[in-house]
């Protein structure tokens, strides 16, 4: 056929495109066709003759031509069963289908499939409904074991690679909800295509092997196997070039990591997105930010030289650094049993234990009036508190009518927990019964840089001595738990302290997993400056009964929200990073636009500094924290240097609260924490009162208090003890339990 010559109207691009899909073959080259034949003014019938095709045909593509142009001659999804099956898209969507519908029958309608070839695939994978994941991916070979685990990906101008290690044993029972969403595989999804395009162009030298300073697979997988020695390591090719003698290097080299081919009814994508899914689902570690850190690592490749290998390896996997590290923990037995959460049946009951706490001795007709329960529920509610011990009753009250009224108090000895607070400095253990009265308190310095296994160590020593210590307070099934605080950030998640800023040792440590080994009872992992805010809730009673701020004065400054009746922790559980808020208050920004890091944000190292630049400087060399503390001593004495250098940093903290004024509204601000001592404390009282009265935007509706907290020194270990029993106890209409 002779290429027609088309009309000037179309643009040179559009027209490029049509001729090149023309020259094509295929569907496409006929719609290209109808249109370029259209242009030159061929009538439907003419252009029908011409390409053999129906009038109708031509009509039907002229009319999506003009409604839509290139973009209309494309495919449009079809009804009725796909030409192809994505097995893996199918696993997927039954692993991270919400509520039920990740029944076959809901995943075949959603793709268009049968039942039938539903409950087919996931039989051949071995993930039936409504049981435990034992699953048997088929790969070529398919990969042993049925724990599996995504550990690193590998990309390079030849080949992709997945790696992925395995147990023999099933994985544990998976949370209740998935973090992994839809955009997190979407961004894994769109970081690798961007980077297969990039490195699509990239050249390979003439003998088709990689230039030896670049990172090769093969060093790659030997580093991948010296990292993770406890676990047996696969790497699934994802694509790769044909007949490169690279990639046959690479397999034959003996690097203790098995390769395997995509299972045949597979694509790349889906498989991809298949094994994420089901290392997120069965394993509370492999959290939405590993997966974040995955997209960042491969977006961070994309602006490297394009025939740069873009690598990343997982750092840490708490089930296998348990098992590599359990011979050098000390050896404790099991101090208490323990009780994983107070079998409270409903939410009255909780309203009832609020009503309680809030007022130290109530009567049930006191009760009532203040939750809006009738009588007979909160006689039947009480009445089933006191045969399970969590409330007494005390002395009765004379009235001036009728019979006298028995009032009812929480029982303290009913429950216990322990509380760690883990800081650059000090380790903290506590034990505190119900009312928030300290049974024990242990304490042990520790160094910045110590070597996590070690760490660990010692926070499981100091915990169980705390337990020994209140062995003869403590019921041997009375402790509800261990709250552990941690300075931020800290993936809540998974129970990873993800690279604490003084800690410089740490890095991606799974602390909370850890410690489950040697704790048996419910542990929860909470950022310190939102414990101490728990904390002061709790042991606050109706004083903290509404709305506030806690600010943490450690070694950095924290706050902890509590708003509308509970603890605001944010999306990822890290609300309250409150150092930007002050630099950005006090308007310190760096060159490149981020907020700067104030000293003043950390007050036993820049207490002492301010006062050293004044000429002051503390006797003896004990530290940030002695130097500190001497300071504070000389402020509380009238050393003029030493007043000001404390006021340099309340000012700072006062910048910071008056943003959180602005923002939420609030008007009471508590401070706390280990350096919020007697001697400095009316200075800071003073100077952040002021700034968050005189200064804010609505300060003719409120007056801000600002209050000393009803916490002693180890408010995190407090504020983490009764975080077990915040989230036991507190009334709220969503469910209790936090992953």
């Amino acid at each position: 056929m002779p290429e027609p010559t088309p009309e000037a109207a179309l643009a040179p691009e559009t027209l490029a495109v049509l001729r090149s899909w023309a020259d094509s073959g295929g569907p496409r080259a006929t719609r290209a066709h109808v249109v370029l034949l259209a242009e030159e003014g061929l009538r439907d019938a003419d252009i029908a003759r011409r390409l053999g095709v129906s009038r109708q045909t031509v009509g039907s593509w002229r009319h999506r031509w003009q409604s839509a142009g290139l973009p209309g001659l494309q495919e449009r999804p079809r009804t009725g069963r796909p030409a192809t099956v994505d097995e893996a898209e199918v696993i997927t969507r039954a692993l991270l289908a919400p509520g039920g519908s990740g029944a076959s029958r809901a995943i075949a309608r959603d793709l268009g499939l049968s039942h039938a070839t539903v409950a087919s695939i996931r039989r051949r994978w071995q993930l039936p409904p409504d049981e435990s994941p034992a699953p048997h991916v088929p790969t070529r070979p398919p990969l042993p074991g049925a724990d599996i685990w995504v550990m690193g990906l590998y990309v390079d101008p030849l080949r992709a690679v997945l790696l992925t290690g395995t147990r023999p044993q099933a994985p544990r029972a998976a949370p209740a909800a998935t973090v992994i969403g839809e955009d997190v595989l979407e961004g894994v999804d769109r970081a690798l295509c961007t980077l297969r395009a990039a490195t699509s162009t990239a050249t390979v030298t003439a003998s088709g092997t990689e230039p030896d300073d670049r990172l090769t697979l093969l060093t790659y997988l030997t580093d991948a196997a010296e990292h993770h020695p406890d676990i047996a390591l696969h790497a699934v090719v994802l694509w790769e070039k044909e007949a490169s003698p690279a990639v046959r290097e690479t397999r034959t080299a003996d690097t203790r990591v098995t390769f395997h081919e995509l299972p045949a009814r597979t694509t790349w994508r889906g498989f991809l997105r298949a094994m994420i899914a089901l290392d997120s689902t069965s394993h509370p570690e492999s959290s939405r930010r590993v997966y974040l850190d995955l997209v960042a690592a491969l977006e961070r490749h994309t602006q490297l030289p394009s025939a740069e290998p873009a690598h990343w390896l997982r750092e840490n996997v708490a089930e296998h650094l348990r098992a590599s590290r359990r011979t050098e923990l000390p050896s404790h037995p099991p101090s208490f049993s323990g009780v994983n959460q107070i079998d409270l049946g409903s939410f009255n009951e909780c309203v009832v234990i609020e009503s309680v706490r809030l007022s130290g001795s109530i009567t049930r007709g006191e009760i009532a009036h203040r939750t809006g329960l009738t009588q007979q529920s909160v006689s039947r509610i009480a009445r089933s508190l006191l045969d399970r011990g969590i409330l007494v009753e005390d002395a009765q009250r004379r009235a001036t009518s009728g019979k006298p009224r028995t009032p009812v108090r929480l029982c303290g000895t009913a429950a216990h927990a322990l509380g760690l607070h883990i800081d650059p400095e000090l380790l903290t253990a506590v034990v505190i019964d119900l009312d928030g009265a300290i049974v024990c308190t242990c304490t042990r310095p520790v160094s910045a840089d110590i070597d996590p296994g070690e760490f660990v160590a010692q926070v499981v020593a100091l915990g169980h001595e705390a337990l020994e210590k209140a062995r003869g307070a403590v019921r041997e099934d009375g402790l509800l738990g261990v709250g552990v605080a941690v300075p931020g950030p800290v993936d809540i998640a998974s129970g990873t302290v993800l690279n604490p800023p003084l800690m410089t040792a740490w890095e991606d440590l799974p602390l909370l997993y850890l410690l489950k080994d040697h704790f048996p009872c419910r542990v929860l992992i909470e950022k310190d400056s939102l414990a101490a805010a728990a904390g002061e809730r709790w042991i606050g009673r109706d004083r903290r009964a509404r709305d506030f701020a806690y600010l943490y004065l450690g070694t950095g400054v924290g706050s902890g929200l509590y708003l509308n009746g509970d603890l605001y922790r944010g999306v990822s559980a890290n609300a309250g990073e409150f150092g930007q808020l002050c630099a950005i208050a006090l308007g310190r920004m760096a060159a490149d636009g981020r907020p700067e890091l104030l000293p003043e944000c950390n007050p036993p190292v820049s207490v002492a500094d301010f006062a050293a630049r004044l000429g002051l400087r503390p006797a003896g060399d004990g530290g940030s924290t002695a130097a500190y503390r001497a300071v504070g001593r000389a402020a509380a004495a009238g050393d003029p240097a030493a007043v000001t250098a404390v006021r340099e940093v309340a000012r700072a903290v006062g910048g910071g609260a008056l943003g959180l004024v602005d923002l939420l509204d609030i008007d009471l601000i508590v401070l706390g924490g280990p350096f919020f001592t007697d001697d400095v404390a009316e200075f800071y009282l003073d100077e952040i009162s002021r700034t968050v009265n005189e200064f804010p935007t609505a300060r003719r509706l409120r007056r801000v208090e600002v209050e000393r907290s009803v916490l002693s020194a180890e408010a995190a270990a407090v504020g983490a003890a009764s975080t077990l029993f915040h989230a036991a106890f507190t009334p709220r209409l969503r469910g209790r339990d936090r992953a």
